[in-house]
């Protein structure tokens, strides 16, 4: 193939002829820095020992890593090679992993060892995984694994012929599978540079940034910013997992620049005891999604001068849709602004055309970072994809000039008395009473109005009462908004990508509303 092919593992190869010294990636747990030459050496090693041991482009390799410079030479090694990355939830189970393997046909696993008793419960099941080459970095003891490091190195440093070009799978990334079974979402080597390519154009993310990553990178809201990272030569301030107190301190010693944290982690780090020493004037901004990020999460964050850009994307869009920049965070809170540079968004009602400025209708996006597929499921993929546009499942108000607010999931929406409540709007004024330090609201059968918010909720005040939210939400809700209940809980369960599992509480609490 030609040297000119859309390949994302190519991107690293270019980074590391253009700034070969330039800092790619500090990995925090192992205290590892690396340059673009570097980081691009073990790919290309570890994409010939893969070649040399017979993975062949379209073949699936699935990665079962915490985020670590392995995770990211590892994708572009792959992508390089023209095999398809399968990234995995590591907090899924076996039994939830097995079904993924097989659905996809991933043949090679590379694995951390701490997720050794997973890999060998997967390769222990009966009818088997299709697993045929196991790669596990530092050496777990799962029979008929190999080490890892030893394997890559055994490679040639030269950059191998590229695999894959264009349409060609770049990955599947399976959905969290909130409900149902999760479906494998299918992007190219176009559809990721092009994902890539509307950020940049968008974004004010610069060369020699340095970004902190961390969100996990089985996640698209990592793998495409990780991605971004290398096509404009900024450097990745890797997290093994997120704390938020380690992310203040990371913040002020590695002069943290940007990054991405959804809602969750963002009010986590408002937590942290004495967070306003930190020294952060080198943050300019941070991007936050996922889901809608309260007005009052906003505002806290402006008091420290730090901007929070929301976005709004999908896994089917690689991640972007909308994003609000800089100018208008503040003057349109609550929006996530325009469609990106290279994206189309509108509003549509039910009958399938789009809304009037200010009504609500499901998002619709457009763009060639869009999906190829669902693997597998040409029914999904017909009833999601129509005339190139993506149906999102999000409900959204677009205003006259274009600025998107996000409502909420079209399943999650509640519908009392006839009237449509969207639980994110009631979520955002629970977080701002005095008191709450996480929200959550599901809807309660009702014997007279079908159905009635649940408010469940986190308190920081452990005098907080029930009869204080509720007089909290009387002035800033219509009443028919109003929560009927309110649960105490010690935390809300949540999805990687910092989701409400809105499922799993509605199971936790099925009591119908008080009449």
């Amino acid at each position: 193939m030609t040297a000119l092919a859309n390949n994302i593992g190519d991107l690293l190869t270019r980074r590391a002829a253009l700034n070969p010294e330039r800092e790619a990636v500090y990995d925090v747990a192992r205290g590892l820095r690396l340059s673009f030459s570097e980081l691009a050496e073990r790919a290309h090693r570890l994409a010939n020992a893969l070649i040399d041991d017979g993975v062949k482009p379209g073949d699936r390799v699935g990665l079962l890593l915490m985020n670590s410079a392995e995770f990211i030479e590892s994708f572009f090694a792959i992508a390089r090679l023209g095999a398809v990355v399968v990234p995995l939830n590591w907090r899924l189970t076996a039994e939830e992993l097995r079904f993924i393997l097989q659905d996809s046909g991933t043949t090679t696993l590379i694995f951390d060892d701490e997720f050794a008793d997973t890999v060998d419960a997967l390769v222990g099941f009966e009818d088997r995984t299709g697993l045929t080459r196991l790669l596990g970095v530092g050496a777990p003891a799962v029979p008929g694994t190999r080490d890892y490091t030893a394997f890559r190195d055994q490679g040639a440093a030269m950059a191998p012929l590229l695999g894959a070009r264009d349409q060609d799978a770049l990955y599947i990334m399976y959905t969290s599978g909130t409900t149902g079974l999760p479906k494998g979402v299918v992007h190219t080597h176009e559809s990721a540079l092009w994902g890539v390519l509307t950020i940049s154009a968008t974004a004010d993310l610069r060369p020699g940034d340095r970004y902190l990553q961390a969100l996990p990178l089985f996640h698209v809201g990592a793998l495409t910013p990780g991605t971004l990272c290398v096509y404009l030569g900024v450097t990745s301030i890797v997290m093994r997992s997120f704390d938020p107190a380690a992310a203040w301190k990371l913040i002020e010693e590695e002069r943290v620049t940007t990054g991405l944290l959804v809602p969750a982690m963002l009010n986590f780090m408002l937590q942290v005891p004495g967070f306003e020493g930190f020294d952060r004037s080198a943050l300019r901004w941070m991007m936050s999604g996922a889901a809608p990020v309260p007005v009052s999460l906003i505002e806290r964050y402006a008091e420290l001068s730090v901007d929070i850009l929301q976005v709004y994307g999908l896994t089917e869009t690689c991640g972007p849709a909308c994003l609000i920049d800089s100018e208008n965070a503040l003057t349109r809170v609550g929006s996530t602004g325009r469609g990106f540079f290279h994206s189309d968004v509108k509003i549509v009602g039910d009958d399938g055309a789009p809304c009037a400025a200010g009504a609500p209708g499901e998002v619709w996006v457009r763009g060639r970072h869009i999906m190829r597929e669902y693997w597998n499921r040409p029914d999904a993929t017909a009833e999601t994809l129509v005339d190139g546009w993506l149906r999102t499942g999000d409900v959204a108000i677009m205003d006259e000039d274009g600025f998107v607010y996000i409502q909420d999931r079209i399943k999650d929406m509640i519908i009392s008395g006839g009237e449509n409540i969207y639980p994110a709007e009631v979520e955002n004024v629970l977080l701002g009473a005095p008191g709450v330090a996480d929200a959550a609201v599901i809807g309660m059968a009702s014997a007279r109005w079908g159905e009635s918010p649940l408010a469940i909720l986190v308190r920081d005040d452990p005098e907080l009462t029930e009869a204080a939210v509720l007089a909290h939400c009387q002035s800033r809700l219509a009443r028919f908004k109003q929560p009927r209940a309110v649960r105490f809980v010690d935390s809300i369960p949540r999805n990687p990508s910092g989701k409400i599992l809105k499922r799993v509480l509605r199971d936790q609490f099925p009591e119908p509303a008080p009449e």
